[in-house]
């Protein structure tokens, strides 16, 4: 369904309406008029920590009430939120930083709205995934964002032999307690020489970037345990065409080979193909053709 709304020049906030504005993600002086203007102007503000966001409020003197809005009470909350837009309440959405809904909260009570034709009006402004990717000097025309990667070893490993070869830039948020876990993984299955930057603090006091590859962060990880703290996005370069283009199936060309070859004959042409070592593949034949035999 196609809307068109002209957007008021002075900043007026209108009634009924759901307002998603973007925060700094550090820097006060970061909010954008427009921003300001609604976050004084509308009936409430949902804020997924009020206590964080309370000090934003102050800093442009709002007086706007607030409403916790998290992903523990979003599901409950939604229907009442949405029946105070449909009585001409204007409300905000905003997270603990940037921009919302992404890797926070609002995702439903934004799809609830527009399923009874509340208009959705997003302020623009701040981004941590753009202000880290426009800094770092890698590739910015296509990237991938993939948020947070799960905590647990294992499912975090998963995730990124998917993503290994991505070759478009990828940008993650990460919590300093697992760092040092995520760069060791990445450089596992990336390859230390990965070009990778770790932006931190951004555009506050002690921004930092650093990087160059996963092996440098790694090394300013260990030489730097003190400095691994606060907000963090880290982005690292996509898998190089060459690469991609040189990563060969062994197991399914070896069964190919199988089918009409003897084992060594089989590893052979495969090494040739994949540019393994021959010994190694005959290996694998033999245990995939012992897979393949009855019991």
């Amino acid at each position: 369904m196609c809307e068109v709304y002209p957007v008021p020049e002075d900043f007026a906030v209108e009634p009924g309406r759901l307002y998603v504005v973007a925060t700094p993600i550090g820097h006060l002086g970061d909010l954008s008029p427009r921003a300001g203007a609604v976050l004084s102007g509308v009936s409430l503000i949902c804020a997924e920590d009020t206590r964080t966001s309370q000090r934003l409020l102050a800093h442009i003197g709002s007086k706007v009430p607030m409403r916790a809005l998290h992903d523990h009470n979003e599901r409950e909350q939604v229907a009442g939120l949405v029946d105070r837009l449909l009585q001409g309440d204007a409300i905000a959405l905003i997270s603990d930083a940037g921009t919302p809904l992404v890797s926070d909260p609002g995702f439903r009570l934004v799809r609830a709205a527009r399923a009874q034709g509340v208009q959705v009006v997003p302020v623009p402004g701040p981004s941590a995934i753009l202000t880290a990717l426009c800094a770092t000097g890698l590739p910015t025309d296509r990237f991938a964002f993939e948020g947070f990667l799960p905590a647990k070893s294992g499912a975090r490993g998963q995730a990124l032999d998917a993503l290994r070869n991505e070759q478009r830039t990828l940008v993650f948020f990460e919590a300093p307690h697992r760092i040092v876990a995520t760069l060791g993984d990445m450089a596992a299955r990336f390859g230390a020489d990965r070009p990778a930057w770790l932006a931190r603090e951004l555009t506050k006091r002690f921004e930092q970037f650093v990087g160059a590859t996963l092996a440098d962060l790694l090394d300013w990880t260990e030489a730097h345990p003190e400095a691994i703290r606060g907000e963090m996005v880290l982005v690292v370069g996509g898998c190089p065409l060459a690469a991609v283009e040189s990563t060969v199936d062994v197991d399914r060309l070896l069964m190919l080979l199988l089918a009409s070859l003897p084992t060594k004959q089989a590893a052979r042409v495969a090494a040739d193909v994949s540019g393994q070592p021959r010994n190694a593949l005959y290996q694998r034949a033999l245990e995939l053709k012992q897979d393949q035999s009855p019991d």
